[in-house]
């Protein structure tokens, strides 16, 4: 994406006649003259945590031999290499200066440099440039969707940077409520809407705006971001029964009208056009597409239903389109985890079909901000005493049980791989990948202070290995599970932020049927006892006892969770 300066320099603001051109003052004191030099400064590209940049500096003075352009940088932007010109730069003041071949600069006559930067917040262009010391005006690009954003035109690149996120009044109520519990109830989580009753909210607790009414109370006069989940998809979650939600598998109709649409109209509020309000887009159903159909092991009757349908396609493709019409709308879809489509069979297959998702129902890949992995999950977040090179006894660490030929050992090098393989899939080269973080830190007792013995690759890997699940499969109310890294903004390269999507303390399902009005079937692995399937290899679930339906709250698990915290709670 390109970006243009498009405002005038307002110290500038003396026009010749109507045509809106800036002038400098004189340099020689003599009253108004022509404009000594312009400079037009675009973002070519720009990424996560960095960007290239041309400059193009037109001379109306007198001809020089050399010449020398500077600025100086508001944020924390840094210059890595340039090209077309000798770039210096100390602090935030930079200096391009003319290469032996290009020095000569007539009157009216144009030179271009270029360079590559790194920046993390918000990346705005330098407001003044000087030639050879006379300050210059700044071309007046035209403007458009990609320029830099203000307060109501277009998204900023990372709806993180530089603000706060939503604390959710009522999981923090819950949190402060437990012993310990206050040391994290100030932590932002996203709030679920699972249903279309969680709109106006369910049992007396608070709706949708409610919750942005909040948030507009705890933005004050900062920049603020809601995390809210999208979450409702007919047939939802097709191979988890404790997960499975309130529509049918042919319901699309109502997907759109009783819950994307009213959700629409709520988000386009004037009203909350000051917030930052970022989406995760139906976490956990797309993937099933590509890991449970067909002739594969893992395969159930419901998700072939799902991919004969296309309705999960159409639900994501709807819900973007509505929901990223507002430009304070962000929208991150729900990528899976690296135990899930790591593999070679799932990497790419699941990028595609993301990408079709994207573009199905009049959505296009501009209505997504990013994607979104590890949601309500616990792959650990990297793993330091293994890597997916490392061999022992000449066999590859990939032919461990644990790693089974998958791709990847930990989350982030997943999260920052696939994004990748995201933008060679037709993605937009800016999007940014968000990693949930709330119960993947698999600290306390158990956790390894170093590599496995190495006497065989197996013994190596489960001895070094932080993610203490028995399976990488196992995914409900985990035993053993602990807080992971606390939520924050521009966290590695090509990641928005680490996020706790899942409010800790929340089930994941009930360990044994529970009847309700909320669509939820008891899945058995959630069941402690149970002694698995394919997707989990045939082994037990390692699942919690006595846990409640999902969504509820589980003390139990909120304590072992701040228990093995990693970073640890003080």
């Amino acid at each position: 994406m390109s970006r243009t300066r498009t405002a005038i320099l307002a110290a500038l603001a003396l026009v010749a006649g109507a045509s809106g051109t800036a002038l400098a003052a004189d340099p020689g004191g003599v009253g108004t003259a022509a404009v000594p030099c312009t400079v037009d400064y675009k973002v070519q590209n720009q990424w996560g945590t960095g960007f290239t940049a041309a400059v193009t500096v037109t001379n109306q003075g007198a001809a020089k031999s050399n010449w020398s352009v500077q600025w100086s940088y508001a944020g924390n932007q840094k210059i890595t290499n340039g090209w077309n010109a000798k770039i210096g730069q100390s602090g935030a003041a930079v200096t391009a200066a003319n290469e032996s071949y290009n020095g000569t600069l007539a009157t009216g006559g144009s030179v271009s440099f270029g360079f590559q930067a790194t920046y993390s917040g918000t990346n705005a262009i330098p407001a003044t440039f000087t030639l050879n010391g006379v300050t210059c005006n700044v071309d007046d690009g035209g403007g458009g969707p990609t320029d830099p954003p203000d307060p109501t035109g277009p998204k900023v690149d990372n709806p993180y940077s530089g603000a706060k996120v939503y604390v959710n009044p009522e999981w923090s109520a819950k949190a402060a409520a437990e012993p310990g519990g206050s040391r994290i109830a100030n932590q932002p989580t996203g709030v679920w809407l699972d249903r279309i009753a969680a709109i106006n909210g369910v049992n007396g607790g608070m709706g949708l705006r409610a919750h942005l009414d909040e948030a507009l109370r705890q933005k004050g006069s900062g920049e603020l971001v809601i995390q809210l989940v999208i979450y409702n998809l007919p047939g939802r979650d097709c191979a988890a029964l404790a997960s499975n939600g309130e529509l049918g598998p042919t319901e699309i109709n109502r997907y759109k009208t009783e819950y994307i649409d009213p959700i629409a109209a709520i988000l386009a509020d004037p009203k909350y056009a000051s917030l930052r309000i970022v989406n995760t887009i139906e976490i956990d159903s797309l993937p099933n597409l590509v890991t449970n159909t067909g002739s594969r092991p893992t395969a159930t009757p419901q998700c072939d239903v799902m991919k004969a349908n296309g309705n999960y396609q159409k639900g994501v493709g709807y819900a973007l389109n509505k929901l990223g019409d507002a430009p304070n709308v962000y929208n991150y879809i729900d990528a899976g985890h690296h135990g899930w489509i790591g593999w070679d069979d799932n990497f790419a297959a699941s990028a595609t079909l993301m990408k079709e998702a994207a573009t199905t129902e009049g959505a296009t890949v501009n209505d997504v901000h990013g994607f979104i992995t590890n949601t309500a999950n616990y792959s650990a977040l990297k793993e330091n005493n293994f890597g997916i090179n490392d061999s022992v006894g000449g066999k590859s660490v990939r032919e461990s049980s644990w790693v089974d030929w998958n791709r990847y050992v930990d989350e982030l090098s997943f999260a920052q791989a696939f994004r990748q393989q995201l933008v060679t899939s037709g993605f937009n080269s800016g999007i940014g990948m968000l990693i949930d973080t709330s119960r993947n830190g698999w600290g306390g007792t158990a956790r390894p202070a170093g590599p496995g013995p190495m006497t065989d690759v197996n013994a190596y890997v489960n001895g070094g290995r932080y993610d203490r699940r028995i399976h990488v499969g196992n995914w409900c109310n985990q035993s053993g599970a602990g807080l992971g890294e606390r939520p924050q903004a521009n966290p590695a390269a090509g990641i928005d932020a680490y996020v706790w999507m899942k409010p800790p303390g929340e089930s994941d399902g009930a360990s044994k049927e529970i009847p309700n009005d909320e669509g939820k079937g008891f899945d058995r692995m959630c069941d402690p006892t149970y002694e698995g399937n394919a997707r989990n290899g045939f082994n037990m679930s390692g699942a919690l006892p006595d846990a409640p339906l999902s969504g509820h709250w589980f003390s139990a698990q909120f304590q072992q969770l701040m228990r093995n915290a990693y970073p640890p709670l003080s």
